[in-house]
């Protein structure tokens, strides 16, 4: 193959690939975006409303997985946190997951 060939296919694959990532950051955005709102309408009274801790934990740099905050969410905490199971969707969840993990990223625009 020619390196002109090579180069148009790289340049190609790359602008596919950006493509694809914008797409994926744009669903992000807007689910982390519905996490938040969702954080702030039923959990911030517990955790802050920047979710440094309250009564309830601070919530940034979590080290759990998403299956453990997933379910820590859905089952709740006798005596400690209300189970939120019957009241979010799995996708609220996930947003709620996003919205947490945005918490730690260095520009964080989303926990502002």
């Amino acid at each position: 193959m020619n390196r002109s060939l090579l180069l148009v296919l790289f340049s190609l694959t790359a602008l596919g690939a950006h493509s694809i990532a914008e797409e994926t950051n744009v669903v992000g955005s807007a689910s982390i975006k519905t996490g938040r709102s969702l954080f702030l309408k039923n959990c911030a009274h517990c955790h802050g409303d920047d979710a440094r801790g309250d009564e309830g934990p601070d919530l940034h740099g979590l080290k759990k997985s998403d299956d453990w905050i997933a379910r820590r969410i859905r089952n709740g905490v006798k005596g400690e946190m209300p189970a939120f199971g019957e009241k979010f969707s799995q996708s609220d969840v996930e947003g709620l997951i996003g919205y947490l993990r945005s918490l730690s990223l260095p520009d964080n625009r989303m926990g502002h």
